[in-house]
């Protein structure tokens, strides 16, 4: 009875910290719509014929493609939300490393902690990116974001309760191993959003040479993700161009495919909602679906 009293206990005082934090989950919804429904509305409504012709797959989604997209996007700014309310809660009680004042590290360590939080997250993702791929693992959770052959920015959040819990985590990773100011946390979770938003944005708007520039090549393009949603076992990658490169798991021709996107002039036809129709552009459509493309397992 103790134990039963405990439990219930412990879950209405969680209830009543959720109910207290709410503005949280609106914050992180706000957050996501600001970026990906501008991107959203400039490309695919008011330009889509002006930038056709930088639209990587050359068709459009289908409207249950993104309707879906949004129902699963609702659920993660959920899962997002309450993991940042608990993560509050924590730094509240003085548990996180998570600091106010801006001179408390210096100023210079305020832009590091930045910089170190996106090299940590890279890694973070690759890693548990390459794990979600693991059959029983993909099978379950991670298939639910590869519905999304043809993305659009809605799918940045298209994501399974289980998967948006693994890519929150890294939130409270960096919130309990770095010291970082307030802001600069605001600041590297806006990046990584935006960076989602337009690795799913279905365009490429990089300029020519990007991918295989000495230095640019590092970081990726946004061709560099939209091959992962089409042929599934490549480019693992969110930031940077590093793991992928030394793990060999970069498309075979990912320069080559981000080359004829930026390269296309004009000549393309526009593909409405039409998924099955073959490609008018030189990028192959792959002929297996996400689930026959994967490998038996994940060598490491």
């Amino acid at each position: 009875m103790q134990l039963i009293s405990s439990i219930v206990n412990s879950a209405s005082e969680f209830i009543v910290l959720l109910s207290k934090n709410a503005e949280v989950i609106i914050f992180t919804a706000v957050q996501y719509l600001l970026i990906a429904v501008p991107f959203y509305l400039f490309f695919y409504n008011w330009n889509k014929k002006k930038y056709w012709h930088l639209k990587i797959q050359q068709r459009y989604s289908e409207n249950k493609q993104i309707i879906r997209d949004i129902l699963y996007s609702i659920s993660t700014i959920i899962v997002f939300g309450v993991v940042i309310i608990l993560l509050l809660h924590a730094s509240k009680h003085g548990y996180t490393l998570v600091y106010k004042p801006f001179n408390k590290y210096g100023y210079a360590w305020y832009f590091i902690s930045i910089l170190l939080m996106v090299i940590v997250h890279d890694a973070y993702f690759y890693w548990t990116h390459r794990l979600l791929h693991w059959k029983p693992l993909f099978k379950v959770v991670h298939i639910t974001h590869h519905l999304s052959r043809n993305p659009t920015p809605f799918s940045a959040y298209a994501f399974h309760p289980v998967e948006a819990l693994i890519n929150v985590g890294i939130v409270p990773l960096v919130a309990f191993t770095i010291p970082a100011q307030v802001s600069a946390i605001v600041i590297f979770t806006i990046y990584q959003l935006l960076i989602n938003v337009l690795g799913h944005l279905g365009f490429e708007i990089l300029p020519k040479g990007f991918a295989q520039n000495k230095l640019t090549k590092w970081h990726n393009t946004f061709t560099h993700h939209n091959l992962h949603h089409q042929f599934v076992k490549y480019n693992y990658g969110l930031y940077l161009n590093f793991w992928d490169r030394i793990m060999k798991t970069n498309h075979p021709h990912y320069e080559d495919h981000f080359d004829k996107v930026v390269e296309r002039k004009g000549n393309s036809e526009i593909v409405l909602n039409r998924e099955n129709d073959q490609q008018t552009n030189e990028v192959p459509k792959p002929a297996v679906t996400p689930l026959q493309a994967l490998p038996d397992n994940i060598e490491f």
